[in-house]
């Protein structure tokens, strides 16, 4: 009879990267960044304004403290002052609730169709010929172009699909809720599309074992574990919404930005921290809002 030489297994740990790769990566950034310093010719001297900016400047910043509750200039104006920023604040919020009603919805189609766990099964379930094709030649294909249409969708600001929009449409509603609702629907599709990616998939093949159609196990196997995380980044994007629907009055649309953009033009620095004041309290409305909202789905 041989012997049988046992031989114990010592279990090596995976090496991990010493904290020489990150200061490489730092010092290589910062030298970026110095690069990019001396290519602009910045200078601190840059900062400091002229005697009249100087001027300009502290009658701005002075204002701050003492925000206007009616109209500094009132030749020709008729109606409340504090019922205008409310109602610049509507038209703000709905301008920005449109274009996330529009980006939601296309978002998450197109977040399903970018992700792998959409396309991806249980090997051992493969099922027909049919199923093997839509898997192995369809689903790459569908997937990829999705990704690409995303990339192609984020690439663009905001800003620039409205000055795109404004020259091509004419000043319009519509131009501004779809100027907002391109990029998000983007980085709606991939933050979804990663969300469902790195879901445990066990739930949807524990279904498919049983019988159940792909669809219902994407739908009751993995979207649920996905969702919570999904609504706490759909509502991070409609503070970013209400953020960009009022920048977009600056262009002429009616939003905050508008009447912000009219008050400064005007000189009337009072009115201009009215408007600012009552978007700052607006947008932490709508944080307090999201992250009760996060620590309800999440949790």
């Amino acid at each position: 009879m041989t012997s049988t030489a046992w031989k114990t297994r010592v279990a090596v740990p995976a090496r991990r990267p010493g904290p020489g790769r990150g200061a490489i990566v730092v010092g290589l950034l910062a030298a970026l960044g110095l690069v990019a310093l001396w290519a602009l010719e910045l200078s601190p001297a840059g900062l400091v304004p002229l005697a009249g900016g100087r001027a300009i400047a502290a009658d701005f910043f002075s204002a701050a403290w003492q925000p206007a509750t009616e109209y500094e200039g009132t030749a020709g104006i008729d109606g409340s002052f504090l019922l205008e920023i409310l109602s610049a604040l509507y038209r703000t919020v709905i301008f920005a609730a449109a274009a996330m009603s529009l980006a939601l919805v296309a978002g998450t189609v197109l977040g399903f169709l970018a992700s792998s766990t959409w396309w991806a099964g249980d090997p051992a379930l493969l099922g027909s010929p049919l199923r093997r094709f839509f898997q192995s030649w369809l689903g790459p294909l569908v997937q990829g172009a999705t990704r690409i249409l995303i990339v192609g969708q984020r690439s663009v600001h905001e800003l620039l699909w409205a000055l795109l929009f404004l020259a091509a449409f004419g000043l319009n509603t519509a131009s501004a809720v779809v100027a907002i609702a391109i990029p998000f629907t983007g980085m709606l599709a991939k933050v979804f599309s990663e969300l469902l990616d790195e879901t445990d998939p066990e739930s949807a093949h524990s279904l498919r074992a049983v019988g159940a159609s792909p669809i219902k196990a994407f739908l009751f196997g993995t979207l649920p574990r996905a969702l919570p995380d999904m609504s706490a980044y759909a509502f991070y994007r409609l503070e970013c919404a209400v953020r960009s629907s009022a920048i977009l009055g600056f262009f002429g649309y009616p939003t905050i930005g508008y009447s912000i953009r009219l008050s400064f033009e005007n000189l009337h620095y009072r009115e201009v921290w009215s408007y600012l004041w009552a978007l700052i309290i607006l947008v932490l409305c709508f944080e307090a809002w999201s992250a009760a909202l996060r620590r309800r789905f999440v949790a």
